[in-house]
């Protein structure tokens, strides 16, 4: 099932993707897609009993908003990609590398990412999104997916000088406003099917910068789960994003970096596309 939210800023209403394309509103089945509804299984199976071509179509202009909400926090894998750990120079890591992202900075698929004032590294990611289902504290590999609910595409944009010339951690790179667009859906754990299989790739003003697969992920999804809920507690509607691959701007030689004026699309087999200008 393909779970969205539609409408305004502030103004947003619970919807999902039929069969038909057609954007359809749950408003009158559930009350949100946030992290009460992620965390209860009985509401997603009342939902599956709905026709969704019974639904009301959501006409004209469709905003697409972040597809859930509710979403405690966004906790990063760094270098995460055979290729890019590559591009950088840099060993493979031990262990995975975690970071936070502040969830001020999440916003839809297709909302226009605005660059920091004076920012001139600010850099593409796309990325898979884990969303989490049920609370997870030191659970197993074997386990760990079994706490997933979903994926969703996740676009970790990044100020590489804020990130690596400021001191201290990554985090005050990755949080401005508008650094998370996630979307355009949600989709749930069952629809997806193994995560460790989908294309994933993304370009700038029509170049392809990113082209590669989950498969090539240094630590896979359910090693992922398992390996942050040592450290902290992974509660229904946590997102992990889950790495880049090769292709960014910054391993680039000569490096490039994104301008105002130019388009940012990005996406991942069964999971849809985003699309944004920068502002």
């Amino acid at each position: 099932m393909k779970l969205l939210r539609h409408g305004a800023a502030g103004a947003e209403r619970p919807g999902l993707l039929a069969a038909d394309g057609t954007v359809r509103d749950l408003s009158g089945v559930v009350a949100d897609i946030d992290a009460a509804f992620i965390a209860d299984p009985a509401r997603l199976d009342a939902l599956k009993a709905v026709d969704p071509l019974s639904l009301p179509v959501v006409e004209g202009e469709v905003r697409l908003a972040p597809p859930f909400t509710g979403i405690g926090k966004i906790v990063g894998v760094g270098l995460n990609y055979h290729d890019h750990a590559r591009e950088c120079g840099l060993p493979i890591p031990e262990e995975p590398i975690l970071f936070m992202k502040a969830t001020t900075s999440l916003c839809g698929p297709f909302d226009a990412i605005r660059l920091p004032e004076g920012s001139e590294k600010t850099d593409w990611e796309v990325e898979l999104g884990v969303v989490i289902g049920t609370t997870a504290r030191k659970v197993s590999e074997a386990d760990a997916l079994g706490h997933v609910f979903g994926y969703c595409i996740a676009h970790d944009v990044s100020e590489r000088a804020h990130q690596l010339e400021h001191g201290g951690q990554w985090t005050k790179g990755k949080s401005h406003d508008t650094f998370c667009p996630i979307g355009p859906w949600l989709v749930t754990a069952d629809e997806v099917g193994d995560p460790q299989a989908l294309d994933l790739w993304c370009a700038v003003d029509g170049e392809m910068r990113q082209n590669s697969s989950t498969g090539d992920m240094i630590f896979k999804v359910a090693e992922i789960v398992s390996y942050v809920s040592r450290f902290m507690t992974l509660e229904p509607g946590d997102l992990i994003i889950t790495g880049t691959p090769a292709g960014v701007g910054l391993g680039l030689k000569p490096q490039v970096y994104l301008a105002r004026g130019q388009e940012v699309r990005l996406g991942i087999a069964r999971l849809g596309e985003q699309r944004q200008s920068v502002v």
